[in-house]
């Protein structure tokens, strides 16, 4: 069994701060196999992430979280940036073109761009895996709803830190029943549902240090882009 971690941000990403050294290094440290940096809208970093990950003694996934029409979708293992902007359906078929899967993350946080407000279920039900443990949550009650749609479904669960400094990554993590320690193995294994999922709460301090940070370097950037 490996121990993943499918859910993080770089300083690259409009609402992370560290750069992906960072982040590599915090896996290694607690102890991770394999690490996704998942970036809104952007892949450089992760792509970086994923070529230096094993001078860490990590697996490297490259993705990028993709902002659908109906709201956010990871995009995992693929082989090239995937457009933002398209409708959900035509999110995950650009991201399996990209040789990736697609896994929904906080599917029922509306408030943090869950896409459940904006499909129907079924639709939903056509991704490849639903992340059923976010750890940023407030009373746990979307994740919880998450899991269950999962489990009523038999769509295969994962977990993520959505770690936006480094010292969060690993608060939640995806066990990964792969053959091998790969990249393509560990896809294989989450494709096929051979996935446990285990975490612990963000703490409210860091939770709010996230979300601030976030919204200030949003506002910088808005501001750089209109002069």
């Amino acid at each position: 069994m490996l121990s993943v971690e499918l859910h993080s941000h770089s300083s690259l990403s409009y609402d992370g701060r560290d750069p992906v050294e960072m982040l590599l290094e915090q896996a290694a440290a607690v102890g991770l196999d394999a690490l996704a940096v998942t970036d809104h809208d952007e892949y450089d970093a992760s792509a970086r992430a994923a070529e230096l990950a094993p001078d860490y003694g990590l697996v490297g996934i490259p993705g990028m979280e993709v902002t659908s029409a109906a709201g956010h979708v990871l995009a995992l293992g693929i082989e090239e940036p995937v457009p933002a902007g398209r409708p959900f359906g035509e999110t995950l078929e650009a991201i399996r073109d990209a040789g990736g899967i697609a896994v929904v993350p906080h599917p029922f946080q509306e408030s943090r761009s869950g896409v459940a407000a904006n499909v129907t279920r079924e639709t939903l039900a056509s991704a490849d895996a639903i992340e059923v443990y976010n750890s940023r949550l407030l009373t746990g009650r979307a994740n919880r709803q998450a899991e269950t749609f999962a489990r009523d479904h038999g769509l295969p669960m994962t977990a993520g830190s959505d770690a936006h400094i480094a010292e969060m990554v690993g608060q939640a993590v995806t066990r990964v029943d792969a053959d091998e320690r790969t990249l393509e193995s560990i896809l294989d294994a989450v494709r096929a549902g051979r996935t446990s999922v285990e975490g612990q709460r963000t703490p409210w301090r860091i939770s709010f240090r996230q979300a601030a940070g976030g919204a200030k370097r949003r506002v910088k950037n808005r501001l750089r882009e209109f002069f």
